[in-house]
């Protein structure tokens, strides 16, 4: 059932994965002291020319930029971004998670330690690393643990 619904998950991402990316988030950081928690802020993105909504997050406190996806049900990083951040995989496990526009998508499960972004943390979150992904999907696994998720013509609201 697991295979089946990331198959669905990443027919629609993959086809954003090919599209090229824009930074777009209006939201501003504030800043923090080391170690200090930041308080949560609405986090306010503007639709890329390509029609998809980006932003820059933290994950495992390093900065990773990801299409926002409300469609897809976990937080999908790519190989490069996954080593960057600490995340162990081995490419030797990847399996057939999902299919898209280009045909099948291999990847493995994993854990996600944290996702930050605009103090809006979400910690223990499971994820894929995929083979092949251009930019990482912020899926479900962190969206839904929002207080609201809005989305009206042109402009995403995270809070």
């Amino acid at each position: 059932m697991y295979k089946s619904l990331v198959s669905v998950i990443f027919v629609g991402a993959c086809i954003g994965l090919l599209l090229p990316s824009g930074q777009s988030s209006e939201a501003v950081p504030a800043p923090t002291k080391a170690g200090a928690r930041r308080v949560p802020v609405e986090t306010r993105l503007t639709r890329s020319p390509s029609g998809h909504f980006y932003v820059n997050a933290n994950v495992n406190g390093q900065l990773v930029h990801f299409i926002v996806d409300t469609g897809a049900t976990t937080v999908a990083l790519t190989t490069e971004d996954a080593e960057r951040v600490g995340i162990k995989f081995d490419p030797d496990n990847f399996d057939v998670i999902g299919s898209g526009a280009s045909g099948a998508v291999s990847g493995e499960e994993i854990r996600i330690s944290s996702v930050e972004l605009d103090g809006k943390e979400v910690n223990n979150i499971r994820g894929v690393v995929i083979e092949g992904g251009e930019t990482s999907l912020l899926g479900q696994t962190y969206l839904s643990q929002l207080n609201n998720v809005q989305m009206s013509g042109d402009t995403m609201i995270l809070r």
